[in-house]
């Protein structure tokens, strides 16, 4: 079982999605996260990856703070080389997912109760072998927080969540933003 130290729990009332566009230049990423180390800023979850512009990558980053942490937290991304647009999308309507991947041990016994729980939240089993399987779940952070809380019941033996990627709901989206970058 994994004790409460090692879980990764996403989610609360001080939680901010910022979503940063950048150039996809090599080093742009450690310039970003660097901002957050040099300023004492944690990020709660990070997740990047190429935009339908091969040359624009989005910087989805979670972090925790009050309003006036986060505004300064944008002001000084905006400030970077390579950043186009920051966006606290969080305080937008909004569409975030993450992915979880977790091994769990299991015997006669409790085969069954956790096929019960894969299949209550529509997750996968992708792995199986003799004494344990890996299960998939995809969903909002606080579908993935009670999924990991109710398999910790169990023997969880590796756990591995991505970063939240999120965006903004509506029909605006990069080509909108084009005449801003």
């Amino acid at each position: 079982m994994l004790s409460g130290r090692g879980m990764i729990f996403i989610g609360g009332d001080n939680l901010h999605i910022i979503s940063v566009l950048v150039n996809n230049y090599p080093g742009v990423l450690s310039r970003v996260v660097g901002l957050f180390s040099r300023r004492g800023y944690n990020i709660e979850s990070l997740a990047v990856g190429t935009t339908e512009k091969e040359d624009i990558s989005r910087i989805t980053l979670t972090v925790e703070g009050d309003d006036y942490t986060v505004t300064q937290v944008i002001r000084q991304l905006n400030k970077l080389i390579d950043v186009l647009k920051v966006q606290n999308i969080g305080a937008r309507d909004n569409v975030s997912r993450e992915l979880l991947l977790v091994k769990v041990g299991y015997d006669s016994n409790t085969r069954d109760d956790i096929m019960h729980i894969v299949d209550t939240f529509r997750a996968k089993v992708i792995d199986i072998s003799m004494d344990s399987l890996i299960i998939e779940i995809t969903g909002d952070s606080e579908k993935i927080n009670a999924f990991i809380n109710l398999i910790s019941k169990f023997e969880v033996k590796e756990l591995v969540r991505t970063g939240l990627v999120a965006l903004e709901r509506g029909n605006k989206s990069l080509k909108e933003y084009e005449g801003e970058l």
